[in-house]
């Protein structure tokens, strides 16, 4: 099955952006394509402290891994025309937290929380994220799946950045597509190791949104908020544990809530050699293999109910850039394979 090009992804957007797909073009694991979506952008490299916690370079070092492996094309790449406007930030944050962040006249202590340096680069890229999202989702409803390969910005709040996340994309992907009428039900479900907080408070008041979070209990934040369905985890879990768990409570909410998209946060930062643990209480204990297995059961539960799904890399602090790609790389493999079944 060959990737999405360029000139239909334009298509396909412009007919997700008018609303023109309806359940009918949803497609089975056997017959998804991938529509990938990048931005060199969403990295801000000059001038960036080689020893802050954010892995920024990441980002390229996924890119051009994913182009070495065969997996994707440059030419196969959709690439968000524009940073996110202010009429889809609003829809999940408030007006002036969006422009103090963008002007940077937060308070010293918003800005401290939200943990990334402040600048015009710096909001472009989170922006342009946001619109990466914003656009896998749509393209994911044509297509079946789509990876943006950067966001997961899932603990800021309405009106407050946190943990490197001044705009939370998934939420704003959640309700732009329900306001334009593009989805009836939208499912965010969130494995990273630390709770999709900010989603499932932003979603809280949205019947049409259910969110499902699966994370180690003892993670940042101390706080938790209450999701549609919270999976806490003891430290250590590994594989077997935490696959169990997956199939025993992600299908039922699947059948329960029948989205019309799943957003994938498919965070990495649950691997049992991610450096989350040398600064975060709770942890766990992924291999490599856990990742791939958790990612094909997320990815073939929701293609074989007709549901699309796009995906977005969320968190993974390893300094050790090759072998964090890597795992990034995990979830956009198991996508392409997924598109290439017969």
């Amino acid at each position: 099955m060959p990737l999405l090009r360029r000139g239909v992804a334009r298509s396909v957007s412009r007919a997700a952006r008018q609303g023109r797909t309806h359940k009918s073009q949803l497609h089975t694991a056997s017959s998804a394509e991938v529509a990938w979506v990048y931005s060199r952008e969403y990295a801000v490299l000059d001038g960036w402290d080689s020893g802050h916690r954010f892995a920024m370079e990441k980002y390229p070092r996924l890119f051009d891994r994913l182009v070495q492996r065969g997996v994707l094309s440059p030419s196969e790449v959709c690439e968000p025309a524009d940073p996110a406007g202010n009429e889809w930030l609003h829809r999940a944050h408030s007006a002036e937290y969006v422009a103090g962040y963008c002007d940077g006249t937060l308070a010293p202590n918003a800005m401290r929380r939200i943990g990334l340096p402040w600048s015009p680069a710096m909001v472009r890229a989170v922006r342009l994220e946001v619109a990466g999202t914003l656009l896998a989702a749509r393209l994911a409803l044509s297509t079946g799946i789509a990876c943006n390969l950067g966001g997961g910005t899932h603990h800021a709040q309405r009106a407050a950045g946190s943990g490197f996340n001044p705009f939370n994309d998934l939420a704003v992907a959640s309700l732009a597509l329900l306001a334009e009428g593009a989805a009836r039900r939208v499912l965010v479900v969130d494995l990273d190791v630390h709770q999709g907080d900010g989603t499932a408070a932003i979603l809280s008041e949205e019947p049409r949104a259910a969110t499902f979070s699966m994370h180690a209990a003892r993670a940042f934040p101390v706080r938790k908020q209450r999701s549609t369905v919270d999976v806490g985890l003891p430290n250590g879990t590994g594989d077997e544990e935490y696959l169990r768990l997956l199939r025993e409570h992600l299908p039922p909410l699947l059948d329960e809530h029948r989205p019309d998209l799943v957003l994938y946060d498919a965070g990495v930062d649950c691997h049992g050699a991610d450096a989350v643990r040398t600064f975060c209480r709770g942890h766990l204990s992924l291999t490599d293999a856990g990742l791939r297995k958790r990612d094909f059961f997320v990815m073939d539960e929701c293609l074989s109910r007709g549901v699309p799904v796009a995906t977005v890399i969320g968190g993974g602090y390893s300094t050790d850039m090759d072998e964090l790609a890597s795992r990034h790389a995990i979830h956009a493999e198991v996508a392409a394979a997924l598109a290439n079944c017969s």
